[in-house]
């Protein structure tokens, strides 16, 4: 009695797991960002808080909030089939504009979890857009960034924005179109630090 109701059970649930969908199937491969302006290997430095550059996660408006590849036309905001990042928009923008700080103004910045660092600038920001404008052709990257230092109550802020072409509107042509554009923002936001 026991084998038969067994049995049973393991036909209904065979029979329901053709039906029950846990969500899409995940994309072959996740897609990231990655820097133009590298860091030289092997050159250490020793920098004082005032040559060291603080670089918060950015904040992002709800469509962003996610691990999609977003796609915006008009006031709507759909995603791209079979695409998915590795880490959210944020977090991966945060990390360009880190490494390109570094590299182009020479100053430290440190990772965000290392409390013990207190450096005098301070950037911030919204990363408002990072999207294909879907039928357009094009993918679109906007950071509206806040500049402060310690022992001044002025901020500074500025709006940083970069297009990109993109041939075909899937996964590899529409990342590849958004590093550009985030790298050429980061690029921007390095010389208004570096001159600050």
């Amino acid at each position: 009695m026991t084998i038969r109701r067994s049995l049973v059970a393991l036909s209904i649930a065979g029979l329901l797991s053709g039906c029950i969908s846990f969500g899409e199937k995940p994309p072959k491969a996740l897609l990231g960002l990655t820097s133009d302006a590298r860091v030289a290997a092997d050159q250490g430095k020793v920098v004082s808080d005032a040559n060291a550059v603080s670089v918060a996660l950015p904040a992002l408006p709800p469509a962003l909030r996610n691990q999609r590849l977003a796609v915006q036309s008009g006031a709507a905001f759909a995603y791209l089939p079979k695409s998915a990042w590795v880490d959210t928009p944020a977090s991966m923008f945060r990390t360009v504009l880190a490494e390109t700080i570094e590299a182009k103004t020479g100053r430290f910045v440190p990772d965000q979890r290392n409390a013990a660092i207190t450096p005098d600038t301070r950037l911030g920001g919204t990363l408002s857009a990072f999207q294909l404008l879907g039928g357009q052709g094009r993918v679109l990257v906007m950071f509206d960034a806040t500049l402060s230092k310690s022992g001044s109550d002025q901020i500074r802020t500025r709006r940083f924005e970069a297009t990109a072409p993109v041939a075909k509107e899937d996964p590899a042509s529409v990342s590849a179109a958004l590093n550009r554009a985030a790298n050429a923002v980061a690029g921007d936001v390095a010389d208004w630090v570096g001159g600050a």
